[in-house]
């Protein structure tokens, strides 16, 4: 793990200085992915060089905003907190969805659960998600969520081109497999340092990292749906996605493997491969 921490440190600074960037931009969300990055950044760059921002909005969970400042504290960088609610609702993203100003958290979640299980009766939510519906409520829903990522993006990215900083990301191989991401969103970054570790791989360079013990034990979420995990999306553990998903890539025999798990990772990265081919269509050209 020290020898990969230090690869990872290297490849930062070398990149960094290629492209000629000054410094490094970064949203902390209060996940286990961007405090691993802080932390690998504090290695690779002086401080005063690492501009930190924590975006949350009207659906945020209070926990992610308490999560992102504690990771701030723990490694002792200062951060700038801009909620996001105002742009999205002079977008009109808010308008997607039924109103829910006043609601509590906890209802919106459990509302949202109610709904993707609703949904789930048919086809799995997240499929649909990457093939497309012509189920108007649903587009709306998708609608509602990317939109918020894509903010956080175009956010990051004035705060970064104003000081000839790179946005780092905080995708890791896990979700680009399987193709959990927002286009144009999460995935709109210059350096992407994680993009070669699975999920489970982030767990444990966060303990070699001293990331805080809360962070690592909590539900990944993407934080854009009150209440869903990843692992309620994707319909699986990570454990389980990533012991098969490096199975499959290196060809290791799944004899002794569920079927339908198997058959559940397979159907994970087609979807992966579909969404990241959607993804290189809007860069072709004629």
């Amino acid at each position: 793990m020290e020898s990969e921490v230090k690869r990872i440190v290297e490849f930062i600074r070398s990149r960094l200085s290629e492209y000629g960037f000054k410094g490094a931009v970064l949203g902390v969300s209060g996940g286990i992915d961007s405090a691993v990055v802080l932390a690998l950044l504090l290695k690779a760059l002086d401080r005063k060089q690492i501009a930190v921002f924590i975006l949350p909005e009207r659906d945020s969970s209070p926990e992610s905003t308490k999560d992102a400042k504690l990771v701030c504290k723990h490694f002792d960088v200062g951060y700038t907190l801009h909620p996001i609610t105002g742009i999205l609702k002079a977008l009109g993203i808010y308008k997607l969805q039924p109103p829910a100003y006043f609601i509590p958290w906890k209802v919106k979640a459990k509302y949202a659960l109610k709904r993707w299980e609703d949904y789930a009766k048919n086809k799995t939510p997240y499929e649909t998600d990457v093939t497309g519906s012509d189920d108007q409520e649903f587009l709306n829903g998708l609608a509602y969520y990317r939109a918020k990522h894509r903010v956080r993006m175009v956010y990051l990215y004035k705060e970064a081109e104003r000081r000839n900083y790179a946005v780092i990301g905080t995708t890791n191989r896990t979700e680009f497999l399987t193709g959990l991401y927002v286009k144009w969103g999460d995935d709109a970054t210059d350096i992407e340092p994680l993009l070669h570790l699975y999920k489970t791989e982030i767990f444990e360079m966060a303990k070699f990292l001293k990331v805080p013990e809360k962070i690592i034990k909590k539900p990944a979420t993407p934080d854009l749906i009150p209440g869903l995990t990843d692992e309620k999306i994707l319909g699986m553990s990570y454990f389980d996605i990533d012991r098969l998903l490096s199975k499959i890539e290196t060809g290791e025999s799944l004899d002794n493997e569920d079927e339908e798990m198997v058959k559940k990772v397979k159907k994970l990265i087609e979807m992966g491969e579909r969404r990241n081919r959607i993804r290189l269509i809007s860069l072709e050209r004629l």
